[in-house]
Parts: C-alpha cells; structure tokens; sequence
C-alpha cells in the first residue's frame, strides 16, 4: 500500500467509525456492532502506527467518547475520563510490556518487578460519582472524556451506589452502569406484552436508561453499578479496589492480582471460557499495572495510559475484504455463494471463507466483490457477512453475478418461478452425487462407519458406485485393491454397510436427502405415515399424498409438502428406492408407541448445547421425543428450556437474554426420571 492509498484509506475509515460512534454514543442508537467497530478501529490505527505523519487531531483513535446531549448540563471532569487503547492477543500483550519496558529504559524509570491487576472488563457506561461531605452531588458521563453529562437524577435511582459514605468527605469514584442479563430478559418480555419496542442489549439498554429525562423511566430498568477507580490513597490497585469495596461499593469479586503475563493470559482465557457463567456481559478484561507510584512516571500515549490496556476477548464479528465468490453445489443441486475473504480472526479462529446463502441475500446486502464487510461468527456457526461497508468503496469493486453454468459439470443453472435457490439442471452431476452419498452415510443417515467424503469420492471416481444403492451392492474383491485400503480395511466397511442394512424409517427418510427435510422432519414424516413394513410400502404410500395430504404433518407447510409430492411422485426417486431394497436394505418394523405423559417434558420444545456425560445426545434426543418432546437445532421464543452439558456454545447465552429455562445435566436427568 502506498501512502496516497493509505491516507485515502485512512480518510475513509476516519469518517465510517465516526458515523457510528455519534449514532451510538449521542444517539443511543446501534448501527455496527462493537465489535466490527473495534476491528474499524484496529485497522486505522495500523495505518496510523505505520504513517504517523498522517495522525490528525479529529481522529477517533485520538478521542475518548461522543459529544454531550444536549438536554442534559455539561460537566466539565476534575481529570480526564480516558479511553483505553485495545489488545486482541497473547503477542499483543507482549509487546505492550516491552513498550513499558522501552520507554522506561529511555526515560530512566526504575522498574520493580511488575504486578498486574485484572479487571472483567463490564459492557456498559462509564460514570463518575462525586460525594461531597460524604453526600453523592454529583454524577455523570463520560462524554468526549472532559466534558460529561450531568445525570445525577438518574444515577440516584440505581441501589447499588451509596447515597451517603460515613467514611470519607470529598472524593471521586468511577465505575461501570450495567444492566444486567436476567433484568435485560425481564424487561424484553414486559415490553413485548405492552407492545413497546424490545431492547438490543444489554449495553444499549444502559446508554438508553441513563440518559431518560423522566428518572422514573431508568428506575424502571433496575441498573447495577460496579466500581473500578477512586481518589482513595494506596500504593496498589488491588489495595485501592478493596478499599472502595469497603466503602459500599460493589466491585467485581472476579477481579485478581497477577504476578506476570502468565498469569494474566491463564486469566483472560479462563474468564473468555466461563462468561457465559455471569449474569453481566463482559467483552474482555482490563489489565492495569498494579503500583500506583508507576501511573504518574509512565504517563500516556496519545490519549491512552501506557500503565494499562483493554484486552478484548476474541471478537465473534470483524472487517475484513470480500476478494472472491465461489459457487459450490450441494446435494440437493444448489447452489450457495461462498465468499473468500482476506484471513481475519473471529471468535478466536481464523476466517477465510464465509457463506453468502443465496443471490436474493447478495442482493440484500448490496455485496460486491472488493468491499469492506462484517464477517460474524457465533459458536459453531458458519461464518456469515453480515452487511457491507459501502462508504468505504474506491470504485474498484466488482458486482458478483450467478453462473449460468454448473461450475462442476457444466450443464445449465435453473431457477424456477418462485424460488430462492438456483440449481443445476442435471440430476446426475457430480457434485450432487458426491454431496448425496456423504449425506446418506452421515451420522443422521444410514451412520456407515469409514465411509468419509475421500472414500467415497474415490467409490465414484473409479466407477464402483453411482448413487447410494451402490454401495449395498460393493464386495470386498471391489474394494481390497483400491488406494487406502487393505483386505482388514475392506472387511470392515463390508461389515459396517451389513450392519446398516435395517434401518429405522425415521432414519431412511432423513437419509435420502429430500428438500427441506431435516432429522426432526423424518421423524414427523415416520410417525405420520407409520406401520411401514418395507420401502414398497413406503413407496405406495408416500406416491398416493398430494401437496395437501402432507400439510397434514404437523408443522408442515406447503413448501415441504410440495417437495415431498416431488420427490415420492418422481419415477427416477422410485426407482433409487426400489434398487435399495434388491440389494438389501429394509425398514425396521416399530411398533407405534403412545407417548409416555411426562408433564415436564411432553409437548415442549428443548434444545441441547454441550456435552453430556451421563448419555449421548442422540440418547438425550431419544428419551425426549419418547417422553413426547420436540428437539430443535436453535434457540428461539419457541423454545421451552435449554439442555446445557460441558462446554455449552453461545445457545447458552441466547437462552438467558430470552429468559428461556435452562436445566444442567442434572435436573435433566430428574426430570425424565433417570
């Protein structure tokens, strides 16, 4: 990058972050999430670092906050309210140290062995609370960092802050207004039944309640207050935070002193690991060193402390480029938009590919290739972009365009009337077939053991098969020649596609990959058209529905109804169905068992996050649905309780901002009486 590009760039993102921060910090109004900005943030100030030259005044990394409403009174700080500069990884922290370390060599500052304490970094807004005589007169935010909004009114209605301090006259103390998560849920389902507009989170809620005009409204909101500064006279931090405690403070009982770097990052990954545990949001932690006499000597960079540093948790959206789409076919025939990124860390794992879903959310987002755009990712989820950063375009982006053609076998892409999806015309392209079979032996499916995508790209690369009916008819002379395998090795898929000769319907149907149906789906499907004794069965049955026959299945609608009239009305479907059955397979006969009335679990609807010890998944899955339970894949208004094991994934967090119950391992066991 050249240094016309990167004052160019430089310019762009100035005035991006800018848009952002007044409508969040004047406005109360979210228009990027914190952390896209935060990723804005670090790339301007990257160009900075690199061309300091080009460092103006009115640059966000040179400011501390938004400028006051002006419906409150200003408040001019007895010393700044500072901003922190932001760390995002184990090098970073690193080389914040050996800066200390530099600059106090250069400055002749004698360093003790450094401590650093370790604060949870709250999701919230900042206040300073100033008492008089011990008398709270006065609060407010932190506004542009010198000049602050008077809310004292608003302040006075949050329990947690001391009107009164016995033990002290004049002094100063900071801290962090919250909301917490339980109050967030609370208030979400009050204003859904009142029909009030729900709030986005948690820290927006306590930017839009501080700054109510009517304090009734922010008494409503039932805020917290954590303090994490004061004027109180100590060597140490750790000393200093005690002391506030102890004044009728609340303090953050996590908080922990460090004796080296070690220390802070087993910290930072234990807190990244278990927040989902807190009934507050935190995005990362502050680290401070923790002798006092060191502040004043170390003094700031810019307009940061050099004696302390936030350092975020691995953020779940970032910004990067969107360089190139791909086309990849699925098993089905569509075609999903898969979007290549310059590499960027989200959620703690490196992103280069990203799904775009389909043209119609292409067109939704105004995406072209070369732009800026927010990558999002949460749990296990694939990563996804979100939305396009349009004012950052040079002219040089590209828009993306359909194939006309299967970029795998090259026959004519179709997009009938009324649908989404384009798909490739040609029912035996290779893609389609590869992406059937690794569907049809999945763990769902038929669960063939050893049969993974490269085994079965080879079955089809040498000719051995050519849709899954194949593969019950494979000998072991087939196979015992073939790359990867021996005469053991062949023995053992024989047997593995031999004990799957029987299958339950639920799982037949789920196997044979039909649109729009998922596992849950299948099983609807079995218990709907269940006694099936055989697939000729199945095939007499399942032909002789119509669209609306099979709206009929509950939870069904007319686009899964007409997918399932396609696919058993389909000769070449039947066809596949009936060579399944000459080579062996059949349906496992179950008897239709009524549904055992566990109030606690019949008829609603649960999802599982983490691990179990006690049982499989599959096995937790089973005992609901006989128990006369829905299992679902995501956590929704809809869901009833969350399932959570070891390790639970951001469901977890959903669960609590919805208020959803959740049981552990252990009250799931009682309630299904194991």
């Amino acid at each position: 990058m050249t240094k016309a590009d990167a004052k160019n760039r430089i310019e762009k993102l100035k005035a991006e972050i800018n848009i952002h921060r007044y409508n969040y910090h004047v406005l109360d109004k979210e228009t990027l999430s914190e952390a896209a900005l935060d990723s804005l943030k670090n790339e301007l100030f990257k160009l900075e670092e690199a061309y300091p030259d080009l460092i103006t005044p009115d640059s966000p990394t040179q400011r501390v906050g938004g400028q006051p409403l002006k419906q409150f009174v200003k408040v001019v700080h007895s010393r700044p309210m500072l901003s922190l500069n932001d760390i995002f990884s184990e090098d970073d922290l690193s080389a914040w140290e050996k800066r200390i370390r530099n600059y106090a060599e250069q400055n002749n500052i004698k360093l003790p062995p450094l401590k650093y304490y370790c604060e949870l970094k709250l999701d919230g807004l900042a206040i300073a609370l100033l008492y008089q005589k011990g008398i709270l007169v006065k609060a407010a935010t932190r506004g542009d960092g010198k000049i602050g909004e008077d809310v004292t009114q608003n302040v006075k209605t949050i329990d947690s802050i001391p009107l009164n301090l016995k033990d002290a006259e004049t002094l100063e103390v900071r801290g962090e207004a919250i909301m917490t998560k339980k109050v967030f849920a609370k208030l979400n389902r009050l204003y859904l039944k009142r029909g009030q507009a729900e709030l986005a989170n948690t820290r927006n809620g306590v930017a839009g309640s501080i700054r109510q005009l009517d304090s009734k409204i922010t008494a409503e909101r039932e805020l917290d207050f954590y303090a994490y500064d004061s004027d109180i006279k100590g060597a140490s931090r750790a000393v200093v935070d005690q002391a506030t405690g102890k004044l009728g403070f609340k303090i953050v009982k996590h908080n922990r002193l460090c004796s080296n770097l070690n220390e802070v990052i087993a910290f930072h990954h234990h807190w990244e690991k278990e927040r989902d545990k807190l009934d507050f949001n935190i995005d990362g932690m502050v680290i401070k060193i923790d002798q006092l006499e060191l502040w004043e000597k170390l003094g700031f960079v810019g307009k940061a402390p050099r004696f302390a540093v936030a350092y975020k948790f691995a953020a779940l959206q970032a910004t990067t480029k969107l360089k190139d789409v791909i086309w990849q076919v699925g098993r089905t025939g569509t075609l999903t938009p898969i979007a290549v990124l310059e590499p960027v860390s989200v959620g703690g794992t490196t992103i280069s590919r990203a799904t775009l879903h389909n043209a119609d959310e292409i067109a939704r987002l105004e995406v072209k290739i070369g732009d800026t755009i927010v990558v999002e990712r949460a749990g296990d989820v694939i990563p996804k972009i979100t939305s396009a950063l349009k004012n950052l375009r040079d002219g040089k982006e590209k828009n993306i365009s359909v194939p006309k053609h299967c970029p795998i076998c090259g026959e004519a892409i179709e997009r009938k009337d009324g649908a989404v999806a384009y798909r490739c015309s040609n029912s035996e392209c290779y893609a389609v077939t590869l992406r059937s079979l690794t569907h049809f032996v999945s763990r769902g499916g038929a669960d063939i053991d050893g049969l993974g995508p490269k085994i079965i790209e080879q079955l089809l690369n040498v000719g051995l098969v050519k849709d899954f009916a194949d593969l019950y008819s494979l000998q072991v002379e087939d196979l015992k020649n073939l790359e990867r395998f021996a005469e053991k090795s062949a023995n053992n898929l024989i047997k593995a596609l031999a004990d799957r000769h029987e299958l339950s319907l639920a799982r037949l149907l789920y196997s044979l990959g039909i649109l729009h149906i998922g596992e849950e789906s299948a099983l609807a499907i079995a218990e709907f058209l269940n006694p099936v004794k055989d697939i000729e069965e199945l095939i007499g049955k399942a032909s002789r529905l119509e669209t609306a026959d099979w709206e009929q299945v509950p939870d069904f609608g007319p686009i899964v109804g007409a997918s399932l009239f396609a696919y058993f009305k389909s000769p070449s479907r039947q066809k596949l169905l009936r060579k399944l059955a000459k080579n062996g397979v059949k349906i496992r006969v179950e008897a239709k068992k009524a549904k055992a009335k566990n109030l606690a679990i019949f008829g609603k609807v649960f999802v599982l996050t983490g691990s179990l010890n006690s049982l499989t998944r599959d096995e937790a899955k089973a005992k609901i649905r006989e128990l006369g339970g829905k299992m679902s894949e995501s956590v929704s208004s809809k869901t009833d309780a969350l399932i959570v094991g070891d390790e639970p994934g951001s469901k977890y967090d959903k669960a609590k901002e919805l208020g959803i119950e959740i049981w552990d391992e252990k009250q799931f066991l009682n309630k299904i009486n194991l």
